[in-house]
């Protein structure tokens, strides 16, 4: 059963602000791999992590095609990590879309001041630790 508990929505929503932004990995189709900070990466809900993918550049390419990603939070302060593996879905509009945008911490929102990106929200089969035990599967 996956359950984001309170220190993930803690430590993952502050995560830019406090100098430790999570880390996406994604595939192109190909297997070419693609790894990238989203400072804007949220806990969307107990089972979900989300973003704004404000770039729309590889990693929206990649998901669009190939939707298993995973993310990499880690805090060298507090000595905590998490790995989240999951499949994400890209939201163009719609109230996803807008409930995304509107907790999307400013600094990223500002960086895309015509509002052209779009929300990706990844479901998570998965957590592990950074020695790969599973912590929550699905």
């Amino acid at each position: 059963m996956i359950k984001l508990i309170d220190q993930m929505h803690e430590l993952i929503d502050n995560a830019l602000a406090n100098g430790c932004p999570c880390i996406l990995a994604t595939a192109a189709p190909d297997g070419e791999p693609d790894i990238g900070y989203k400072g804007s990466m949220m806990v969307f809900d107990d089972e979900s992590l989300a973003y704004w993918e404000r770039t729309r550049r590889q990693h929206l390419k990649n998901v669009t095609a190939n939707p298993k990603v995973v993310v990499l939070f880690r805090d060298a302060k507090t000595k905590v990590a998490w790995r989240f593996h999951g499949v994400a879905t890209v939201h163009d509009n719609g109230s996803v879309r807008d409930q995304v945008m509107a907790r999307t911490v400013p600094a990223e929102l500002e960086k895309d001041p015509e509002r052209k990106g779009s929300a990706v929200v990844i479901r998570i089969d998965r957590v592990t630790n950074m020695g790969g035990q599973v912590l929550q599967s699905r």
